[in-house]
């Protein structure tokens, strides 16, 4: 009985989960932007973009697995593979993201190059929450809160039919 409700426990909620979600991933995208800054000095911005999303990838993935969602262990390899889809396509975002901004404005600060890439890492942190949560360690949430029940089958009600009066010319062109 202990177990379980440690189990339980380990699993947060929806609105808990998106908190520390915020704060790992949100951390972690932060410590990026700025070590993405610092790399482009000596190579492509692009190139040091893809660096760092790899790097920080790992680490929130790991992050993710321990403390988001409750796993309470290591990320196993599926879960590492599954997270670098969902981070390849934030990486897509910030670059499309960095490339308008390369396209609109001539000379942008870097003050501004800061607000659209973590406004474009933002966007792409929201749609990433919800492929973890509902794909990536899906299966770790059932386990575990599942452990100490007894699964019973849910009783499906069966499909009602109307007889419905037949339609004909009559029904059709009638005019009021």
């Amino acid at each position: 009985m202990g177990k379980t409700r440690s189990l339980r426990q380990a699993t947060p909620g929806a609105c808990a989960a998106f908190a520390r979600f915020a704060l790992c991933g949100g951390g972690v995208g932060l410590a990026s932007s700025f070590a993405v800054a610092a790399l482009a000095s000596t190579i492509p911005w692009v190139l040091a973009n893809a660096l760092i999303t790899v790097a920080s990838t790992l680490l929130a993935t790991e992050l993710h697995a321990r403390f988001t969602f409750g796993t309470g262990g290591s990320a196993t390899w599926r879960q590492h593979a599954q997270s670098a889809g969902s981070a390849a396509a934030a990486y897509a975002v910030t670059c499309v993201a960095m490339l308008v901004l390369q396209q609109l404005v001539a000379a942008p600060g870097a003050v501004l190059e800061q607000v659209v890439y973590l406004s474009a890492s933002a966007l792409a942190g929201a749609a990433r929450f919800a492929v973890l949560r509902l794909v990536v360690f899906a299966r770790n949430r059932s386990r575990t809160t599942v452990i100490g029940r007894t699964a019973r089958p849910v009783p499906v009600p069966a499909p009602v039919v109307h007889a419905a009066a037949p339609i004909g010319p009559n029904v059709l062109c009638r005019t009021a």
